[in-house]
């Protein structure tokens, strides 16, 4: 197959929904979900940056995972829709840089982050005595920066060797976003060598966190099984399935695209798939870790009473 210049041609998204009022129907239902994970988020991040009884480092690390889940899926959907929208599927080279470096950035960021809020919750519960030592102000600033560091390095180094392959003729992406694995489909070479480091990467960025996390809950739930309370074991086991439910929701349809040979899943499969860990977990998590905290509701209410008082 022939080459050209990549830098002078642009990549067509071929999008998630079909044209048919099918795809339309869906195509709202994302919409929504988007709108409610913009507003679930930033209201997280406002609400724990006003009360002062949420300055932990727990309510730290949540605020930064919504933070991380409203760049997220803004990263995605809205060009996704405007893609459905316009009815104009290309993307220019170097926005399809920038959109997959963004999207690699913070979805690293956010697999380290989800296995220090699962290393905050052992502690809490396994070793509360240590907890302040353990979880101190500096120990969490160094988890954070560390997600985000280790997060933008690993983007870096592949979307700098994606885009320096050469690609075909054809440009059509069949993705809704511009993700490694449906490009790698496009090449004019053998990518042998770069699939062997995504398998590396998907390994110490995903399956070796969600391994962590895992053992981490199952410690925690050892130590529940201790407790004397037999609402606060109910309390904990509730916080603890809704906490996994959510993580497996993200870390097991992103190993499983990430490590499963192209040769056993379809540009389908892997679009319903995306959809999981772009767009319904930033969802999710505002609803699973905050708005069924009792501590959270508690600021929520204060807050409320706040700008009531101050309206009267």
């Amino acid at each position: 197959m022939e080459n050209y210049t990549q830098t002078s041609t642009d990549f067509t998204l071929l999008g998630l929904f079909p044209p048919t009022r099918i795809g339309l129907f869906l195509f709202i239902v994302i919409v929504l979900v988007f709108l409610m994970a913009l507003f679930g988020n930033l209201s997280m991040i406002l609400l724990i940056f006003r009360d002062t009884h949420l300055h932990t480092p727990m309510y730290f690390l949540l605020s930064q995972l919504s933070l991380i889940d409203l760049s997220y899926i803004s990263t995605i959907v809205p060009k996704m829709t405007y893609n459905f929208v316009c009815g104009n599927k290309s993307i220019s080279f170097i926005g399809c840089g920038v959109q997959s470096y963004f999207f690699l950035t913070l979805a690293g960021a956010e697999a380290l982050l989800l296995i220090s809020m699962a290393y905050d919750r052992y502690v809490a519960i396994c070793f509360p005595l240590h907890y302040p030592i353990r979880m101190s102000k500096k120990v969490c600033m160094l988890m954070i920066t560390g997600s985000w560091i280790m997060g933008s390095v690993n983007a870096c180094a592949h979307t700098v060797y994606a885009f320096h392959i050469p690609y075909c003729r054809s440009r059509n992406i069949n993705h809704f976003f511009c993700d490694v694995p449906a490009m790698l489909t496009l090449a004019c070479m053998d990518t042998w060598v770069y699939e062997y480091t995504v398998f590396v990467s998907t390994i110490l960025f995903l399956a070796f966190p969600f391994i962590g996390i895992v053992c981490s809950y199952g410690r925690v739930l050892l130590a529940i099984c201790h407790m004397q309370s037999t609402e606060g074991r109910k309390k904990a086991y509730s916080t603890c399935s809704t906490h996994l439910t959510v993580v497996t929701l993200y870390y097991a349809p992103f190993v499983y695209t990430y490590l499963c040979p192209r040769s056993f899943r379809s540009p389908t499969e892997n679009k319903v798939l995306a959809v999981f860990y772009t767009i319904l977990t930033p969802v999710l998590n505002p609803i699973i870790y905050c708005l069924r905290n009792k501590e959270v509701m508690g600021a929520l209410r204060r807050l409320i009473q706040r700008i009531s008082f101050v309206k009267m």
